[in-house]
């Protein structure tokens, strides 16, 4: 077997993980699971920037992500926004649709400098996350949840 091969998932991911943790605030990070370590804002601002998020609509239910129960965390530091969120599916094709609309709910708006997304994976999205008032948009297009 080479070195190559007898490298483990762990070493294998920290190459990784360093190149992210040194990414420019604008890139998307992506992990497997755990959230970012940042600061989060008081409630006020928090409140602030949930509701700006509720700008963010899924584009196949056509649902905000945060009613969806698609964003996990909210940090901030230095006045670059860190949320933590995840998709209905690992394979959706639209994740840059999604980040442009989070962009624009939060930095074109000028609530925040910059914004990174930090896709999570783990614990995964189900159904359970949704809100209440999401699960009433739901019924309201015809789905049973």
């Amino acid at each position: 077997m080479s070195d190559a091969e007898n490298t483990t998932a762990g070493e294998a991911a920290a190459p990784a993980e360093a190149d992210a943790a040194a990414s420019t605030p604008e890139s998307s990070e992506e992990t497997g699971g755990g959230a970012t370590t940042g600061t989060v804002p008081d409630p006020g601002r928090l409140d602030e920037l949930e509701e700006a998020m509720r700008d963010v609509v899924d584009p196949e239910l056509g649902i905000n992500v945060v009613d969806l129960g698609l964003v996990y965390g909210i940090t901030e530091d230095d006045d670059v926004v860190t949320i933590d969120m995840t998709l209905t599916s690992a394979a959706c094709p639209l994740t840059d649709v999604i980040e442009d609309q989070a962009r624009g709910a939060l930095v074109r708006s000028e609530l925040a400098a910059d914004l990174r997304i930090n896709w999570v994976w783990l614990p995964p999205w189900g159904p359970d996350k949704i809100t209440e008032d999401g699960r009433d948009q739901l019924r309201a297009l015809g789905f049973t949840v």
